[in-house]
């Protein structure tokens, strides 16, 4: 019975030594939290160039910073100004921020699971669903470290990118005319600064070639800010494609093993599973003895 009482007592120290460093084996949160902070200040900077764009289209101060304060989704808010300071119809520009910022919404069901906050928190968190805080959230190994993950990335972001944003308006209406300085070109050069490292595999820059076939090839036959909506196409098109093409791939597979031919997804399959099931029992005997060996120390 004593020996128990030992047990359960070192299985609940190493259970609170997990919590404050990290789940034990998971990241430790002072990781997590220079991982955030480094995504939250090099994004939060861009926020000048919103200000700087935001005010050369025609907006006042106080519309900038309400965008920022309210809209809260740095490609969304680029689309809006670019599209008005081509001369686009509001609504127009409108409807191509709006759907841009969907996205957001299939962010919220994937983050709802990870970070499983309590009811009355989640309108607050809902701000902060983004692009970056849903990166560093997903990228973390456990729900403590995906929770601090995402507070720390909204919050440090949503400070420096509402304050960037005033001083970058402030800085235009002191400048006078953006153009001028070609500071108009300081939003897209920013966005496609963030889009490039993200386009890793050959499905992902193909929607984006597309898409750019398209926005340009439209450009000059449609009103400002259609050309956008119309390029979002290219990423349901291409998808479409690949999925025709990988279930074709399947399809010649499967012919294959009714012939007689080995299966190498059935097989590499098998072989993951075994190797985890190896891992498995390795960990199991290694925690085993560990056991016995403090058993025996006491």
């Amino acid at each position: 019975m004593a020996e128990e009482t030992a047990l359960a007592d070192t299985r609940a120290g190493r259970a609170a030594a997990a919590g404050a460093g990290g789940d034990g084996g998971g990241k430790p949160d002072a990781a997590v939290v220079r991982d955030a902070l480094g995504v939250g200040v090099a994004v939060g900077l861009s926020g000048f160039a919103f200000g700087v764009t935001s005010a050369g289209s025609g907006l006042t101060l106080w519309q900038t910073c309400a965008l920022s304060l309210l809209v809260f989704t740095g490609a969304s808010q680029f689309a809006l100004v670019g599209a008005l300071a081509a001369g686009g119809n509001p609504l127009t520009a409108a409807a191509g921020a709006f759907f841009l910022g969907v996205r957001n919404a299939f962010y919220g069901l994937r983050l709802s699971q990870v970070l499983a906050l309590p009811r009355r928190s989640r309108p607050f968190a809902a701000q902060w669903v983004i692009d970056e805080t849903t990166a560093v959230a997903l990228a973390q190994p456990t729900r403590r470290a995906a929770r601090i993950g995402f507070t720390v990335t909204g919050v440090t972001l949503y400070v420096l990118w509402n304050l960037t944003t005033l001083l970058g308006a402030l800085g235009a209406e002191a400048i006078g005319d953006t153009d001028a300085w070609g500071l108009d070109a300081a939003g897209p050069a920013v966005f496609l600064a963030l889009l490039a490292p993200m386009l890793r595999s050959t499905t992902e820059r193909t929607a984006a070639a597309l898409a750019v076939l398209l926005g340009l090839g439209l450009l000059p036959v449609l009103p400002a800010g259609v050309p956008v909506l119309a390029a979002a196409f290219a990423a349901p098109a291409v998808l479409y494609l690949e999925g025709r093409r990988r279930g074709g791939t399947r399809d010649d597979v499967q012919d294959d093993v009714r012939d007689g031919a080995p299966d190498p997804v059935r097989d590499e399959t098998q072989d993951v599973r075994a190797e985890a099931q190896q891992d498995t029992a390795r960990e199991d005997k290694t925690r085993e003895d560990k056991t016995r060996e403090e058993e025996a120390d006491r």
